[in-house]
């Protein structure tokens, strides 16, 4: 069976990757970014890398995107980036007046050492306003992925600003990189539970705007710093995935003992209660998520949402026959990839493979752990990219594809139905509005899975048919 694409050179095996199931850190720090009120994110490293940034976040949330790039030059990378990144980060304050710049440094920054923190001290020691805040991520791309890149940068928001307090009557929820739609979808969650929540980071306005009567350099929207300062002081921290940037390549520290995500620094550090659990997709994880919020609001679950469930369960009731014993191709990012193969296995797809181009060394347990009586059947990949799964695919013979828009081609030359989730959905408009969480998440995704495989089963028909 293929495994892995490999290149042999004097006697020893190279692996070659070919369009990698994973994209860079600094983008998913970016993001991140985007989601903290009047924050501006400062690419350490070369134009290109914040070009590349830029191309795929407009493609996916369609609205302008500033991204800021120290620009390195061949002198830069000989001499150091010390004069172009005061330079860049001296231009943004004086065009965009942010609340925050939020740096991240790339593989060329980090490989020739440049020390960011000792630039901003002999920054703000020379003519600086002082009304800026700065906060550094260490995100180059050559250890870990947009994933890690995503949750180094929360872990920095939340390292500079975060107060303990003695513990009030909010709660910390970290979603991780989800769409724009689930952000919004959870914000009202805890409004119906009367729950003051804090989302971080909420990029739901600053990535999916309104039409503006002016442009506006810095969107509105954003976790506020003060709702960061008071996440030292809530009454707990909800965090959705269970791989994060915990694995073996993942942030900059090997040692487990010292805090890697945001909410694992509160609780360390600030004594905030942390419960984490995978990404609630399907009926079984969303129980657990509503389980959670009944416990810190004192309140049962609102009907509306015990009636999306009822809705849910009605719907896999009428179409199991639609979903049973398929197989399915899932790839992305790893906590979503666990998140979807919970829900699969759930409504009785079989997930005949689960790929990732992350290296966590995490992904395989954590699917065993929430694939409970079909997760030793799953074949399971880490560090796959995708001419690893179209190999796969062709030697295998899945029945659906389910990822983001990179897998596209694959399903196109084999002939597969695909459903595209997930980031980055290049080839769809709306994608930043999918959602994938909750009960109503989980409505749209099977709605969207079931439909998929009737309309292929339809369009391979040699008579076709009307009812179903």
């Amino acid at each position: 069976m293929f495994e892995t694409n490999k290149v042999v050179h004097k006697g020893t095996d190279y692996k070659a990757t070919q369009n990698a199931c994973k994209l860079c850190s600094p983008l998913g720090a970016s993001v991140a970014y985007k989601g903290f009120e009047g924050c501006v994110p400062l690419i350490h490293g070369s134009q290109g890398c914040a070009t590349y940034i830029r191309r795929y976040l407009i493609s996916h949330y369609k609205e302008p995107i500033d991204i800021a790039s120290s620009n390195f030059t061949q002198d830069s990378t000989i001499f150091g980036g010390d004069r172009n990144f005061k330079l860049a980060a001296q231009n943004i304050i004086n065009q965009y007046k942010p609340k925050i710049i939020g740096i991240s440094t790339t593989c060329l920054s980090e490989t020739i050492g440049d020390d960011v923190t000792l630039f901003l001290h002999e920054l703000k020691s020379e003519d600086f306003d002082g009304k800026t805040e700065f906060v550094v991520a260490s995100t180059p791309s050559y250890q870990g992925t947009h994933i890690d890149g995503f949750h180094e940068a929360v872990a920095s928001v939340v390292r500079k600003f975060a107060k303990k307090a003695a513990p009030g009557n909010h709660i910390n929820l970290f979603p991780g990189f989800i769409s724009t739609e689930d952000i919004r979808l959870l914000k009202e969650i805890g409004v119906d539970f009367g729950l003051e929540t804090a989302i971080l980071p909420d990029y739901s306005e600053s990535l999916d705007n309104p039409v503006w009567d002016t442009y506006k350099r810095i969107p509105e929207g954003g976790t506020t710093m003060e709702e960061v300062e008071k996440s030292g002081s809530a009454k707990a921290s909800i965090e959705f995935g269970t791989v994060l940037n915990l694995g073996k390549l993942s942030g900059r520290v090997k040692n487990l003992n010292v805090t890697k995500t945001g909410a694992q620094y509160l609780e360390k550090q600030m004594d905030v209660p942390l419960v984490r659990l995978p990404m609630p997709i399907g009926i079984t994880q969303t129980d657990s998520f509503f389980e959670e919020l009944e416990k810190l609001s004192g309140k049962k679950t609102p009907e509306k949402y015990t009636k999306q469930r009822g809705r849910l369960i009605d719907a896999y009731v009428d179409a199991h026959k639609y979903v049973f014993g398929k197989k399915a191709v899932v790839y992305g990012e790893e906590d979503f990839v666990v998140g979807m193969c919970a829900f699969l296995d759930e409504i009785g797809i079989e997930i005949a493979l689960a790929a990732s181009g992350g290296e966590s060394g995490l992904l395989e347990q954590e699917i065993l752990k929430y694939c409970p009586e079909n997760g030793d059947k799953i074949t399971v990949r880490e560090g796959y990219d995708f001419e690893s799964i179209k190999e796969w695919c062709q030697s295998n013979n899945p029945d659906i594809l389910i990822g983001h828009s990179k897998g596209y081609y694959i399903a196109r030359e084999l002939g597969l139905p695909i459903i595209r989730v997930g980031f980055p959905i290049h080839d769809r408009i709306g994608g930043q509005r999918i959602k994938h969480l909750g009960y109503a998440g989980t409505q749209e995704l099977f709605d969207k899975i079931v439909n998929a495989l009737i309309e292929y089963k339809q369009d391979s028909s040699p008579v076709g048919y009307k009812y179903m």
